[in-house]
């Protein structure tokens, strides 16, 4: 069993106690943002944040909320910096368990998520997050926990703790959420109190020194630790039909602005990139029915592929991102998105939000 590294969250409970000002940050999807939750304040996240506060009274700090709903590891690793990096946070929890699948593709995002917190200048302690579906178990921590080993980082899982007491009979799912995985305020709660558990553990000990170790080599292939995501800020594709989106976004929950609107059958855009992975995030939609696009990469027809802008759930439209291209060869690549002919009247547009290499 690995080593557990808790000198940067020491680090940060002894500032807090001289009273520096610290910045606490949260990262990861819908729980993480507050869903289900009647207000804000009492979202786990916020639960914690106040720990800090009534905890360390001294202090002055801050609080990062990079909670998005419906989005993974993936997305999360091209969004990091522009979401929680940029306010240079002293602690950042990380909660992606019910959003990435259990797979390897997703324990390789999630490490460049991991790595571009530890290497950030600001030196954040990092505490792993696994939330869980209370209907099942099911969850990713298989994956991300090898790698918050890998680091040494602290994890806490409700799969391990709140998940195991329901199935005990402890409580009843119901009294834990209303739909199965997002818990409710009792929920939020009881998920915070499993946090700051390990937070008081942590601090009866924060005054005996620790090391901060060297950074280990990479677990993973780690191609996504630099992820960008490119919109139209950051790039000027090829318009032929298509349009850029002229609404100015609001903020970080508005998700669909800075993107490229395409509105009838042959509307394409085209774009040149440099990357060995690529991939698209574009909308689906609740309203139906909504326009389909076909995305060629680098000329090749025979294996080109149907973006569906229709969304099969009802709990609002997803921002979906599909890889196109993984570990292939770094090259300049051509990648053609056109809107095909479904022969449908009053189709919704199709909304691509952006482009994610690595």
């Amino acid at each position: 069993m690995q080593k557990v590294h808790l000198a940067r969250l020491k680090n940060c409970m002894r500032r807090a106690e001289k009273g520096e000002e610290l910045t606490i940050g949260f990262f990861g999807g819908s729980i993480t943002q507050d869903c289900a939750a009647s207000v804000h304040e009492k979202s786990y996240a916020y639960r914690v944040f106040e720990w800090w506060e009534k905890t360390f009274p001294k202090a002055e700090f801050h609080y990062v909320n990079g909670g998005i709903g419906g989005t993974t590891s993936h997305f999360g690793a091209a969004r990091v910096v522009s979401d929680m990096l940029m306010y240079q946070p002293d602690m950042a929890v990380v909660d992606f368990s019910v959003n990435d699948e259990a797979e390897e593709f997703f324990q390789e995002t999630y490490e460049g998520v991991i790595r571009k917190l530890l290497t950030w200048k600001s030196k954040p302690a990092v505490l792993i997050l696994n939330n869980v579906y209370y209907n099942s178990g099911k969850n990713a921590q298989d994956y991300h926990n090898k790698v918050g080993a890998w680091y040494g980082i602290p994890c806490v899982s409700m799969k391990d703790t709140l998940y195991q007491r329901m199935r005990e009979g402890q409580y009843s799912q119901e009294e834990l959420t209303q739909d199965g995985l997002h818990p409710n305020d009792y929920g939020h709660e009881l998920v915070a109190a499993e946090i700051i558990a390990v937070l008081e553990q942590v601090k009866a000990h924060a005054e005996e020194q620790e090391e901060d170790p060297p950074l280990p080599e990479p677990m993973t292939a780690n191609a996504y630790e630099n992820a960008r995501r490119l919109t139209i800020q950051e790039i000027t594709p090829e318009l032929m039909g298509f349009k850029a989106d002229t609404e100015e976004k609001t903020g970080r929950l508005d998700l669909f602005k800075n993107g490229w609107i395409g509105k009838r059958e042959g509307d394409r855009i085209s774009f040149e990139l440099e990357a060995s992975c690529i991939a698209v995030q574009y909308r689906k939609a609740v309203a139906k029915p909504a326009l389909r696009a076909k995305l060629i990469l680098d000329g090749d027809t025979a294996n080109s592929r149907i973006l569906d802008g229709n969304f099969d759930m009802d709990w609002g439209d997803c921002a979906y991102l599909e890889p196109v291209l993984h570990h292939g060869k770094r090259l300049k690549r051509r990648m053609d998105i056109e809107i095909i002919d479904d022969g449908l009247e009053h189709a919704g547009p199709f909304y691509l939000m952006s482009i994610i290499t690595a």
